[in-house]
């Protein structure tokens, strides 16, 4: 098993090795946090274009100086035209389709996360421009990428589906052809987009001239967005939501994201009994599923844009409810799940800096490819987290104008009483919470280093990328007895590969109280951690 990463005077960690060096590089030369976050973010839409795009959204927890707890919301609303009379005609068996201009349907946030962390940098004494922080991303979509095996076999798997869909093979195939793990991959036109935006500033994104230019070619793709609503976002400054237990105090992301639910499953989990003798046993993956089924019903039921949510996202944190929660499951006995969950598609990624600053950053285009559109001019792969949204007037996170989509994406961060600060997070949709929860546990209550915690074998409740059930799957590794025992209990459970994608890509940094750093990265992905 490889050991943790160590570092002193700063550290980072990406899915994309490319990413964690971008982040590393900023550290050195004297960048904070908030920084290196901005290149990594940068870095990582361009060399996992499969994953990720700069026209995504994002989110940031972040832990500030003196321990100041802060997040950035860079998610996007939908478009004043995305109305459910104009789109229930357009749905496709009375949903949205995941593909092409009518998916196209939301504002890319994430760029607007980007100028709005490079200000609070500067607040904190930040002083590289922000051509500085884009400049290996413009560098790699200029000068080319070597292709991974996951960017070839995600391309192989969704040509199909995609290859009809403007902008899509003119831009991932090279040839007419899935580029070859190992080759070179260019994009010269997302390059002089982020030329653009490092000479003029992330805010020509939505109200300057390359957003009169986003706005055209959207229409022309069938989008209903309009220069008005990209004019009309900004990112926003928010308090993370908290959740204290013993030992440490918990941080995730406000609704949209679903970082309450992330919070929720510990909360769960901490009033269950004799689930942490063995991290790889059944008890530990029978109680955090049923965990994690609890959760999920009461996300369904209420998370959405917190504008149009029927209860404060802080009341399903309190004590009384996650003790009624832990008092509904059986510990011998699993519970039904009947639901078929989303797949999702993101990066997860986390910079601590050598004065303790820290981000916990994630940053998605939801499905592989997002919408599959690619603007002509721009380069830019748009987003298809409005599909997520429902034509059904009465669900919670039923299509409305101007309406943030419930989201996935949640970074994590703990404070531990013993002076460590944790950043944590990974991708995969529905999975993310499954996964914080896994790698929080095994390294705060069973004592186990972030490499060897992420390294460990993983189970995933329903689906993800690349997932098509909504079975309980565990990788292979774990011990037979942990399968049949679950099996058992009432679990539909089945055997993914030893190290399968599905269960995401994740990632873990520490900070302890004496300042040193230590992180693991998943070899799941094309990862590392980098750290001086």
């Amino acid at each position: 098993m490889t050991q943790s990463f160590l570092g002193r005077r700063g550290i980072a960690v990406a899915p994309h090795s490319l990413a964690a060096e971008a982040a590393l590089s900023v550290l050195r030369e004297g960048g904070n946090a908030l920084e290196a976050m901005i290149a990594a973010a940068a870095s990582i839409a361009v060399v996992y274009p499969h994953m990720n795009s700069i026209g995504g959204d994002g989110f940031w927890v972040i832990n500030g100086p003196g321990g100041q707890s802060l997040g950035i919301d860079a998610s996007g609303a939908s478009a004043a035209a995305a109305t459910l009379d104009a789109y229930a005609p357009r749905g496709v068996r009375g949903s949205i389709p995941f593909r092409g201009g009518v998916a196209a349907l939301t504002v890319a946030g994430t760029v607007s996360g980007w100028g709005a962390a490079h200000v609070l940098a500067r607040e904190w004494g930040g002083r590289l421009p922000l051509s500085r922080l884009l400049e290996d991303a413009i560098w790699y979509a200029r000068e080319g990428i070597p292709v991974t095996h996951s960017q070839w076999a995600c391309t192989t798997a969704k040509r199909a589906e995609l290859d009809p869909i403007a902008g899509f093979s003119e831009t991932f195939l090279v040839n007419g052809q899935v580029p070859q793990a190992g080759s070179l991959f260019c994009q010269p036109r997302l390059a002089a987009t982020l030329s653009r935006l490092a000479a003029r500033g992330t805010d020509d994104f939505y109200r300057g001239e390359l957003a009169r230019e986003i706005a055209a070619e959207l229409a022309t793709l069938g989008s209903p967005l309009t220069h008005d609503d990209l004019a009309a976002h900004h990112a926003r400054r928010i308090d993370p939501l908290s959740l204290r237990l013993p030992g440490a105090t918990l941080l995730n992301m406000t609704p949209p994201s679903q970082g309450v639910v992330s919070l929720m499953i510990l909360g769960i989990m901490q009033r269950l009994t004799g689930w942490d003798v063995d991290p790889l046993g059944p008890a530990f993956v029978h109680a955090q599923v049923e965990a994690t089924k609890q959760a999920f019903a009461l996300r369904d039921r209420h998370v959405t844009d917190p504008a149009f949510m029927s209860v404060a996202p802080e009341s399903l944190l309190q004590d009384d409810l996650l003790d009624e929660l832990a008092g509904r499951i059986s510990l011998t006995e699993a519970a039904p799940f009947g639901r078929k969950t989303d797949p999702g598609d993101t990066v997860w990624m986390g910079v601590i800096d050598g004065e303790g600053r820290a981000v916990s950053f994630i940053q998605s285009i939801y499905h592989e490819f997002g919408s599959g559109l690619v603007l002509p001019g721009s380069g830019i792969n748009w987003q298809n987290r409005g599909c997520s949204f429902s034509l059904d007037a009465a669900h919670v996170n039923a299509l409305a104008p101007g309406k943030r989509p419930f989201h996935t994406l949640n970074p994590a961060m703990a404070r531990l009483d013993d002076g460590r600060l944790m950043a944590y997070g990974t991708m995969g949709g529905d999975g993310q919470p499954q996964t914080q929860a896994t790698v929080f546990s095994r390294i705060h209550r069973f004592g186990i280093a972030p490499q060897a915690a992420i390294e460990m074998p993983r189970w995933l409740l329903g689906r993800t990328w690349g997932q098509p059930s909504d079975s309980l799957k565990l990788e292979a590794r774990f011990p037979e007895s942990t399968f049949a025992a679950l099996r058992a209990m009432g679990h539909d459970v089945e055997a993914l590969a030893d190290w399968d994608e599905s269960v995401g890509h994740a990632g873990a940094l520490i900070r302890e109280a004496n300042g040193l750093l230590i992180g693991g990265f998943d070899p799941r992905s094309n990862g590392a951690v980098a750290a001086f």
